[in-house]
């Protein structure tokens, strides 16, 4: 069992900054792929970015790229997403995942389907 706990969401202006971070229980972090997805009202599940269990490579959503970094420390269980430059259409719950299944390190997981388990989310309000 792996519990993910999202915080550091909140209210910002458009081009404003937050982090949020994503602290998991368990003793396989560190073999784990991690992502962030978000979901706004009325949307599917998107996936926004993703990062190997070593941290060596990332994968981000085309509209994010340049403005979004996914980071983790593999020491303090955690998995990170600087958000930067953010627009209201950045607006959603923000979920963390873990893949706990095999896990091929060379490939980066962006599906919804690729992961175990999941946080509750945090909410990011961008306003214009």
């Amino acid at each position: 069992q792996v519990q993910l706990v999202e915080s550091g969401g909140g209210l910002v202006q458009a081009g404003g900054s937050l982090r949020l971070s994503c602290s998991a229980s368990g003793r396989t972090f560190s073999s784990n792929a991690m992502g962030w997805f978000r979901q706004a009202p009325g949307r599917e599940r998107e996936f926004v970015a993703t990062i190997t269990r070593d941290g060596e490579s990332t994968y981000y959503l085309d509209s994010v790229k340049g403005r979004f970094t996914i980071s983790r420390d593999n020491g303090k269980n955690t998995v990170y997403l600087q958000m930067s430059g953010l627009k209201p259409e950045d607006t959603a719950v923000y979920l963390c995942a873990a893949r706990t299944r095999t896990t091929i390190s060379s490939i980066l997981y962006i599906g919804a389907s690729d992961y175990d388990y999941w946080g509750q989310g945090t909410q990011v309000t961008v306003s214009s």
